[in-house]
């Protein structure tokens, strides 16, 4: 008599299932998720160069000095991987991200960027504030949060079409749960801060 196997319990279904995990949360990285937000506010109030110009200014601090700063501590041996995976050890990083953001906001105040660019990287300043508080206590999706602060702002900006986007989010989600990385709860938290952040800063200050 024999015994079917469910394939989903498979080793090669779990290797697939990693796999893909592995993938969805490379590509929508918090650095990733930040520049793709950076460069469309961008382009939709300058154009396509000078969009990109604003947008790739803006992208180096938000995203490439906070990235370049981790790189350095992983090659140093300060933390695991480019995620930090240790709670404990997300401040500092953290903190590092909020200056840079608070300095390319500052900058971009002062040279008179497309103010929805600015309300956008106040609004980011806003979520790193909230998501490094809650890290003192608990592990956060700073993924999830990014993901959901992003789908916040396409909303205000391209209406109700842009929840379009929710299975991607979902996805996100998922991938940070299947690699362990997080709680459905931390994701879902994660998601929901964001997206609320990004409602309340953005709409006002565009």
């Amino acid at each position: 008599m024999s015994v079917e196997t469910n394939p989903k319990t498979t080793p090669r279904f779990g290797r697939r299932r990693l796999s893909i995990a592995r993938v969805i949360t490379e590509v929508s990285g918090p650095a990733l998720c930040a520049v793709t937000g950076l460069l469309v506010v961008a382009i939709r109030n300058a154009g396509s160069g000078a969009g990109a110009a604003w947008g790739g200014f803006a992208a180096l601090f938000v995203a490439g000095i906070p990235m370049g700063y981790i790189a350095k501590g992983v090659k140093a041996g300060k933390w695991s991987d480019h995620h930090v995976a240790d709670r404990t050890k997300r401040a500092v990083p953290l903190l590092i991200a909020l200056a840079s953001v608070a300095v390319c906001a500052a900058v971009l105040a002062a040279v008179d960027a497309p103010q929805e660019l600015v309300a956008l990287v106040l609004a980011m300043l806003a979520g790193l504030a909230a998501v490094l508080t809650i890290t003192h206590w608990w592990k956060v999706s700073i993924h999830a949060a990014v993901a959901g602060g992003l789908l916040g702002i396409f909303v205000v900006l391209f209406g109700p079409w842009a929840l379009l986007g929710l299975p991607l989010l979902a996805a996100v989600a998922w991938s940070r749960t299947v690699l362990d990385a997080h709680t459905w709860p931390q994701v879902i938290v994660g998601a929901l801060l964001g997206a609320a952040v990004a409602a309340a800063v953005f709409p006002p200050l565009r």
